[in-house]
């Protein structure tokens, strides 16, 4: 018979609050998913706008770049509080968790306040025609993975404040921020193609 072969893993810590943890490379995973997925209505964004004379149509009001470049110095600001907080997980401080977390929130609220109120300038929607339905496309499904997150951050908030921060719960502060990095990373192509792209690309 073969001898079957062990490993004795006894030695290994139960949580490793790195980037070497199962869970912080699931994330890096869950991310690039959500990656190729951005690409992919860059690219659909792109290919409706060679389809057509005029881009976006006419009388469409676009997002207003005054307001969405403000709002973006709160949202890269707020990558600040994510790794203040990634840091005091790795060092076992609540107190630097509880700060971190609760400035990545605060910065985030101020961004989704600003994005929301460029949102509302426009004048057309996800059914207008196929422009509406790609710009609307974008802004719903960051939005949604920003919302996501942050509730998921609210809980670790919670869960932090009120005196469990083990081992378990610094590795989910940890990975917290792998997925609050990306979305900021990843709204920077994005708000290039939103906002200016009809600037660039949008004559006859």
């Amino acid at each position: 018979m073969t001898p079957v072969r062990t490993l004795d893993v006894s030695g290994l810590p139960p949580y490793n609050i790195s980037n070497r943890a199962p869970t912080w490379w699931g994330q890096v995973l869950l991310c690039a998913i959500e990656g190729s997925m951005f690409c992919i209505l860059i690219a659909i964004y792109f290919y409706l706008r060679l389809g057509v004379d005029f881009w976006p149509p006419h009388g469409a009001r676009e997002l207003d770049p005054t307001l969405s470049s403000i709002a973006l110095l709160p949202l890269l600001l707020s990558a600040i509080g994510s790794y203040w907080a990634s840091e005091a997980a790795k060092k076992d401080s609540r107190s630097g968790m509880l700060g971190g977390l609760i400035l990545n929130l605060v910065l985030a609220a101020v961004f989704l306040a600003l994005r929301f109120a460029n949102w509302g300038r426009l004048n057309y929607n996800w059914a207008s025609d196929a422009h509406g339905s790609v710009v609307w496309t974008i802004l719903f499904l960051h939005t949604f993975d920003m919302v996501a997150d942050l509730l998921f951050t609210i809980a670790l908030v919670i869960i932090v404040a009120a005196g469990s921060s083990g081992p378990k719960q610094r590795l989910g502060v940890h990975v917290d921020s792998v997925v609050w990095y990306f979305l900021i990373g990843i709204w920077l192509p994005l708000y290039g193609v939103l906002v200016w792209g009809p600037r660039l690309v949008g004559g006859s």
